[in-house]
């Protein structure tokens, strides 16, 4: 499919907006959908590392006068022309789509409605603000944010809200196995220091004055931050003046890999906050930008985060890295809760039911299961046809129940999905993976007893396939139930002997 994403960066924007959808835009190529970037040339964008990401990039018309943003909330200032305007431009520059992704703060329901209907294409937006939309789907990767906070001006649209759709590299996933291996504190701590690729007020640098006078004997620095920051050469000369205690290094291919070097971070609120939380590394937050102060508010609020004010990090940043090693372990937890990095494949698997118009009522969605679930878990578990052919025939109590699925679902190394039709939210069946060692799982599915027969354990198995493809997943089977062995056979599992199954990554 023919997928085109209208999506800014500047020295005044920054370039989150760009790199989640670089990472979305991957992950769709990667499954055959031709992508391309519809972008304005501002100061300081990514036009550049777009198409060193092997992206092509229609330029939309710079303005005849840059304007320059009153404050960091002035998202019309962004755009640099008027909404009409960049709808006309857009559509001459790119034609014809199937798809439109749009991913910034000043184009909404108006601009959506236009490129919608004279494209005749469909709209996936991705959102962090609660507006209005003319789209068929609204992405919205903000911690506790809920589908809710939507409906009411978005009625008709397909919503999807919170940490399990984070757009991260999909290293991260993978570097989170190595994450789970280990929770020890280090004797000496290693911070990643990551203000944004921007970073225009150059917080960098007075944070880094802050920790040399009260504990750069104590610790060592990774400055992490990009030439396109513009104190970056000041910065780099101060890093390489105590280097000592300081390495400044750009941004690089496999941030995974330079994250988990470190024991702590101390960061702004954007998509690092997600990639910090994959990993198990606590942070100290710094919201930048008006549009970031949600984000952080509720990292502190679960106790992933401290947060510290821009206008208190004198007075505050020491105090708060003291707090931060006195509670590393229960921070690191906390953290591994929010995000397992796998949101990307999610929102893809979602973005191609939509381009395929898979019938809605065949269609399934797996979702993390809450605490609202375990009374209809055990509803089904104690139904004697699910007992029939568990591993453990007694049923058990409700209060038995209760503890087991409340540790099931506080668990940072497990999985345990509802199933539902993609048109509503009715849970017909469930799905866990529960992690025995590095990157292997053991797989354990029922359905629903009023859908049996309808092929959902199949298409839950090859969903699951599509997401957690990286893993090996084991299953163990009883040799009476011929119905589960068949399923497993049918959804390419290996059998290894009369009762296990075995699925190796897929390639």
């Amino acid at each position: 499919m023919n997928i085109v994403i209208r999506a800014d960066s500047s020295v005044h924007i920054g370039s989150g907006h760009i790199v989640r959808c670089a990472v979305l835009a991957k992950e769709l190529k990667s499954q055959g959908h031709s992508i391309r970037f519809a972008v304005r040339p501002q100061n300081g964008d990514s036009v550049s590392w777009i198409r060193y990401q092997g992206f092509d990039v229609c330029e939309l018309p710079p303005p005849k006068e840059y304007v320059i943003p009153k404050n960091s909330s002035d998202y019309a200032a962004w755009l640099q022309v008027p909404i009409e305007l960049d709808a006309d431009q857009f559509i001459l520059a790119v034609k014809c789509a199937d798809l439109v992704i749009v991913d910034h703060y000043a184009l909404g329901a108006e601009w959506e409605n236009e490129v919608r209907n004279r494209l005749d294409c469909k709209i996936v937006a991705i959102d962090d603000l609660v507006r209005k939309h003319h789209a068929e789907l609204i992405v919205d990767q903000t911690l506790m944010r809920s589908p809710d906070d939507y409906k009411a001006i978005n009625s008709d649209t397909a919503i999807l809200t919170g940490c399990d759709y984070a757009l991260l590299n999909l290293q991260f996933a993978a570097k989170r196995e190595d994450a789970l291996e280990g929770n020890r504190f280090p004797i000496k701590p290693k911070i990643l220091l990551s203000m944004g690729g921007i970073d225009k007020n150059n917080v960098t640098l007075q944070i880094l004055k802050i920790l040399q006078s009260g504990l750069s004997d104590k610790i060592q620095v990774t400055v992490l931050l990009g030439s396109k920051c513009p104190s970056y050469d000041e910065v780099k000369a101060f890093c390489s003046l105590n280097s000592d205690w300081i390495e400044h290094i750009d941004f690089t291919d496999d941030m995974a890999e330079t994250m988990l070097a470190h024991s702590l971070a101390i960061g702004a609120a954007g998509t690092t906050s997600w990639e910090r939380a994959c990993l198990g590394i606590p942070s100290i937050i710094i919201p930048l930008a008006d549009n970031q102060l949600t984000v952080a508010r509720n990292l502190a609020a679960v106790n992933a985060s401290i947060l510290v004010e821009k206008e208190n990090i004198i007075t505050e940043l020491v105090s708060a890295y003291k707090a931060l090693i006195e509670n590393w372990s229960a921070f690191r937890q906390e953290n591994l809760k929010l995000c397992d990095g796998l949101g990307v494949r999610r929102v893809v698997q979602e973005i191609n039911n939509l381009l395929f118009e898979q019938d809605a009522k065949l269609s399934i969605r797996l979702r993390l299961a809450c605490e609202n679930d375990i009374k209809q878990v055990f509803t089904w578990q104690c139904h004697a046809d699910t007992r029939k052919y568990s591993l453990t025939t007694n049923r058990p109590s409700w209060e038995e129940h209760r503890q087991w699925m409340e540790q099931k679902l506080k668990s940072v190394e497990d999985f345990f999905y509802m199933v539902t039709f993609s048109e509503h939210d009715k849970s017909v069946a469930v799905i866990r993976l529960d992690r025995i060692k590095k990157a292997e799982y053991i797989v354990s599915i029922f359905v629903s007893p009023e859908h049996y027969g309808q092929g959902i354990g199949l298409k839950t198995l090859s969903y699951v396939d599509d997401i957690h493809k990286d893993v090996t997943l084991h299953a163990t089977v009883l040799e009476t139930n011929s119905p589960s062995q068949r399923l497993f056979m049918a959804a390419n599992y290996q059998r290894i002997s009369k009762d296990t199954f075995i699925r190796l990554p897929i390639i």
